[in-house]
């Protein structure tokens, strides 16, 4: 063993072969294994039916598990009540009593274990003024902006003084000004507390801006796991490269290999170009302005314009770029790309394309 290699965190989360199944189809959630250190923020991301939120819900005891095991510290949990698990779950539509108090919301749970209602209001006040909402404790949920429920509803979660909080598309229904400003207020919280957090999103930005670890999963499976450095710059997968966005999926000889928009390079035909560079010829079908660059979309050349409706390729071309060499809607250009700028990708798997 090399005694310079870091030591692995603890794991807070471990999920070993963990399966839902329901009465008929495929499994929601497919035999997945998945180490969470402690510690740290990890988002399950994928699109809407992928297993993510199942997941979450599997490992909050919302909903039962057909086989595997779901252990915290290194403590089976998986038959135990959602109160006996050490965790706590933030729901997306924050699920809080609208007759009751901010103070009261978060007091709740309390008051359910029997505390004294002295003690309970005195915890209840500590966390609100922790979440910055302790000025408007008395306020009622409806005279809340959507940003003071949440941090009400991350008080009432944390009051129960969990080992992990999940999190199922907290941000979802806030406005995307808010949204951004919320995502930082619970990657600083998350820091502050030194708890795990396990966040549910369908959102490519939102996992890439808040997790340690992001977890890509698609029809009940895992992807690829790894840091948003290591996803966005070196997807695994077909399904992660289009998934994560920003890169171009092409088809090589040798198997498909993914290059991201802004390493791809665009040149009119007849043009030389480098030696060595892959290159493919292509025609411009779409140019979007996106004010620092000008986003192309491309087919390839020969494509009838019927069988491809949307764009197969992307070129971020830089504005400065842009305007000294303009491109049009229907301009035949060349592509090219430095051979060290793509990495192979796993081609689907062929039960997953038959789905």
């Amino acid at each position: 063993m090399d005694a310079t290699a870091p030591t692995p965190k603890p794991a807070a989360i471990e999920i070993v072969a963990l399966t839902k199944r329901y009465a008929q189809g495929r499994p929601a959630v497919d035999g997945i294994d998945l180490r969470i250190a402690s510690g740290s923020y990890c988002c399950l991301l994928g699109p809407s039916g992928c297993g993510k939120s199942t997941t979450l819900r599997m490992i909050a005891g919302h909903e039962s598990v057909t086989s595997g095991d779901v252990l915290l510290d290194h403590r089976n949990i998986t038959d135990l009540p959602a109160a006996a698990r050490g965790t706590a779950m933030m729901f997306q539509s924050f699920a809080l009593f609208p007759h009751l108090s901010a103070l009261d919301n978060v007091a709740f749970s309390l008051r359910m274990k029997g505390v004294g209602r002295a003690e309970r209001q005195r915890r209840a006040g500590a966390l609100l003024d922790r979440v910055a909402m302790g000025h408007l404790a008395g306020r009622k949920p409806a005279e809340l902006s959507g940003g003071q429920q949440q941090r009400v509803a991350l008080a009432r979660a944390l009051i129960t003084e969990p080992r992990v909080l999940l999190l199922d598309e907290p941000l979802s229904a806030l406005d995307p000004f808010l949204r951004i400003q919320m995502r930082a207020e619970l990657r600083r919280w998350q820091k502050d507390l030194g708890l795990t957090f396990i966040h549910v999103t369908h959102s490519q930005e939102e996992a890439m801006a808040l997790a340690d670890t992001m977890v890509v999963m698609n029809h009940g499976r895992i992807e690829q796991v790894g840091s948003p450095h290591e996803v966005y710059n070196r997807p695994a997968s077909e399904f992660v490269a289009r998934f994560m966005g920003g890169h171009n999926v092409i088809q090589t000889p040798e198997g498909p290999v993914g290059v991201r928009t802004d390493h791809v390079r665009i040149a009119p035909l007849g043009q030389s170009l480098p030696e060595g560079m892959p290159q493919l010829s292509a025609e411009v079908t779409d140019v979007e302005y996106q004010g620092t660059y000008v986003l192309l979309g491309l087919r390839q050349a020969g494509t009838p314009r019927s069988a491809s409706a949307t764009a197969e390729y992307s070129v971020m071309v830089p504005e400065d770029a842009f305007a000294a060499r303009p491109h049009a809607l229907g301009d035949a250009v060349r592509l090219y790309w430095a051979p060290e700028r793509a990495h192979p990708l796993r081609s689907p798997a062929p039960e997953a394309v038959a789905a």
